[in-house]
């Protein structure tokens, strides 16, 4: 709910950027005024080029979305919307492309770099593949980018990183893989969906000049620890989604510092040692899930009464004690799992033996080094009985 409520916020942002509003789209698709004509406006008449192009290497379109774009008038083909331009009010410009859902397969040609008055493009749930033409480079307006849930393959589409305006960039649910670019968290976005790729390395260390306030891992691959720098976030940062990334050593107390988390999400990885008393600053969490990792040692207290505190998910750990209220904290109303850890008198918790594994093999998270973290570097390897096990799909 709270990424979509985010969404929903710089859809509505973009929306006003753009001036799309309802009455100039009613008389672009209805009326067709002289002065919507492309026959004198060279933005139009170079989104024709660019869009029929497009079309052409348009291979499957089962709901015939693309089957009005024809003739030069763009601004009444589906899911192409016209605004005036930002530099030149009495100019109509194509300023968003929305082909959501269209189950269309296909690749983006170099030709959508003469889209340039973009600031919007939507393809989400589409089967377009291939890697992204270089030409993107020149929609210096586009603020807003989804390709999720596609096909697109190739190392990180490093040419989305030379856009000025982007500010939420969606990539989840494609085939890109290899390492994250250092320059994906200096660049000036908003909103991050990376989740659900094949990527993998460690996480970037530099976050220097970052100004997220979303970001999502979630489903990679990435290995090693999350580095001490993510407070670096701190101003901006309110969801980190780092759900099934193959993380392993400590959650370094930084993470106490984003004082503005509302959901912090670090389940289904092989995090090991106490969770860190500086969450008790995350005044404004609502969400707290660690579930699946090997935590041990105690339910700090300081986060069991977190004044927002809406959901605390601590199952499939290893903790052998919970502090003060947070032994009970569903008296509170609050959504709470700790089930299969080690504390004693409560149900559903794991035998003996697997406990008394894991607390011969204490953890100290001041001898962890960041840098020599890797998988192996957890004292219980991914074929064990006693690793976590693997996340359910993310959506």
């Amino acid at each position: 709910m709270a990424l979509l409520l985010t969404f929903h916020a710089l859809t509505s942002l973009l929306l006003f950027h753009v001036s799309f509003v309802s009455t100039a789209t009613h008389s672009l698709h209805h009326h067709h005024h002289k002065s919507h004509s492309s026959n004198h406006n060279q933005h139009l008449q170079q989104a024709y080029r660019a869009l029929q192009a497009w079309k052409k290497v348009i291979y499957s379109d089962p709901k015939n979305l693309t089957g009005d774009w024809i003739g030069p008038s763009v601004c009444s083909y589906t899911g192409v919307f016209c605004a005036p331009s930002p530099s030149e009010p009495n100019t109509l410009v194509v300023a968003g492309i929305d082909l959501n859902h269209g189950d269309i397969a296909g690749f983006l040609p170099e030709s959508i770099g003469l889209l340039s008055d973009l600031a919007l493009i939507h393809l989400n749930s589409n089967r377009f593949c291939g890697i992204l033409p270089r030409s993107l480079s020149q929609l210096s307006l586009l603020y807003e980018l989804d390709l999720s849930n596609n096909r697109f393959v190739g190392p990180f589409p490093d040419v989305v990183l030379s856009l000025p305006s982007l500010k939420y960039l969606d990539l989840r649910y494609n085939e890109f893989e290899g390492p994250l670019p250092p320059k994906l968290f200096t660049n000036p976005l908003d909103a991050i969906f990376v989740n659900n790729n094949r990527l993998t390395s460690l996480i970037p260390k530099d976050f220097t000049g970052t100004t997220a306030s979303v970001v999502v891992f979630a489903n990679n691959d990435f290995s090693g620890c999350l580095p001490p720098t993510i407070s670096h976030f701190a101003d901006t940062l309110e969801e980190l989604l780092l759900i099934n990334s193959s993380l392993s050593g400590c959650l370094p107390p930084e993470v106490g510092y984003l004082y503005k988390l509302r959901v912090l999400d670090m389940s289904y990885n092989s995090l090991v040692g106490p969770v860190p008393y500086s969450l008790a600053g995350l005044g404004h969490l609502e969400l707290l899930n660690l579930d699946h990792n090997m935590f041990t040692g105690t339910v700090p207290l300081g986060v069991c009464v977190l004044p927002s505190l809406q959901n605390l998910t601590v199952s499939d750990n290893y903790f052998s004690e919970e502090e003060g209220i947070c032994r009970n904290l569903t008296s509170r109303g609050i959504v709470f799992d700790d089930s299969n850890n080690c504390l004693p008198d409560k149900p559903n918790q794991r035998s003996h033996k697997d406990c008394e594994a894991v607390l011969e093999h204490s953890v100290d998270c001041y001898d962890y080094e960041c840098s020599a973290m890797a998988p192996q570097a957890s004292p219980f390897t991914a074929g064990s009985s006693l690793a976590p096990s693997p996340a359910p799909a993310y959506t």
